[in-house]
C-alpha cells in the first residue's frame, strides 16, 4: 500500500512573522530591480545638477571686477614734498609796483580846438583799457624808484588824424623832463587801435589816469646804489 504523496515544492510558511522576514519570497529577482532604480535615480540627479551648475556658475568678470574696484588699504596716494624755499616764495607776494586810479574824461569835441566839457564825453571802451595796460607795462620808466611819486598821464586821441599823444598833467608829483620821458614810454606801449571798431561820438578826446608809484623796497634800493657805484 502506497504511502501519502509529498508535494513537489515546499509550501509557504503560514506564520506571519516569517512572512515579514521575507522567508519564502524570491529575493534574487528583487535585488537587480532595486539596483536599477537606484542607478536611474542617481543618473537623473546628475543630469539635473550639471545644467544647474553651468547656469549658475559665475563668469571670469565677476571674480575680477570686485578685486579691481575695491581699493587696496595698503596703497596710498603719492605725496611729493615741496622744497621749503618754494613754500616760502609761494607765500610771499610781489609788492604792487604801480597803482592806477580810475579813468577821468577831461575833454571831448569835434576837434582839439572845439572841445566840450567832460560831462558829455562817452567812454572809449577798449582804448581806455589799452591806455591802462600801457602804464602798467612801463613801470620801469618812472623817474624815481627810491622815493616814489605820481604822474597824471593824459592821453589825447584824434580820430580824424588817427593819432594819439601822451603828456604829463599838472596834478601829478612828477613833472618836467623825467615825467615826459615816462609819457613817451607809455605812448610807445600803446598798440595802434582799429580805428573803425572803436565806438566814439566825437572826433577828439582827452582822458587821464593818475599813476602812483610806491617807494621801492629797501633791498632794491641797496642793489641800485651798489650798481651805481
Amino acid at each position: 500500500m502506497a504511502g501519502p504523496s509529498r508535494p513537489p515544492f515546499p509550501s509557504a510558511p503560514s506564520d506571519p512573522s516569517l512572512r515579514r522576514l521575507g522567508v519564502g519570497k524570491d529575493t534574487q529577482h528583487d535585488r537587480p530591480l532595486r539596483a536599477q532604480l537606484v542607478v536611474a535615480l542617481v543618473a537623473g540627479l546628475i543630469l539635473l545638477a550639471v545644467p544647474l551648475y553651468l547656469w549658475r556658475r559665475p563668469g571670469p568678470s565677476e571674480h575680477i571686477a570686485p578685486e579691481a574696484s575695491a581699493p587696496s588699504a595698503s596703497v596710498r596716494p603719492l605725496v611729493i614734498p615741496v622744497p621749503l624755499a618754494q613754500q616760502i616764495d609761494a607765500s610771499v607776494t610781489e609788492p604792487e609796483r604801480v597803482k592806477i586810479g580810475p579813468i577821468r574824461r577831461v575833454r571831448c569835441g569835434a576837434s582839439r580846438g572845439r572841445g566840450s566839457s567832460a560831462e558829455v564825453c562817452d567812454s572809449l571802451g577798449v582804448l581806455e583799457k589799452t591806455f591802462v595796460n600801457a602804464i602798467e607795462q612801463t613801470v620801469d620808466c618812472a623817474p624815481s624808484k627810491a622815493k616814489g611819486g605820481s604822474i597824471n598821464f593824459v592821453l589825447e586821441v584824434d580820430f580824424q588824424r588817427k593819432s594819439w599823444h601822451v603828456f604829463p598833467g599838472a596834478s601829478g608829483d612828477w613833472r618836467g623832463p623825467a615825467a615826459r620821458r615816462a609819457c613817451r614810454c607809455v605812448s610807445r606801449a600803446i598798440a595802434a587801435p582799429n580805428w573803425e571798431s572803436v565806438v566814439h561820438r566825437y572826433g577828439y578826446y582827452a582822458i587821464a589816469a593818475l599813476a602812483t608809484y610806491p617807494p621801492a623796497p629797501k633791498q632794491d634800493r641797496h642793489s641800485a646804489q651798489g650798481g651805481a657805484k
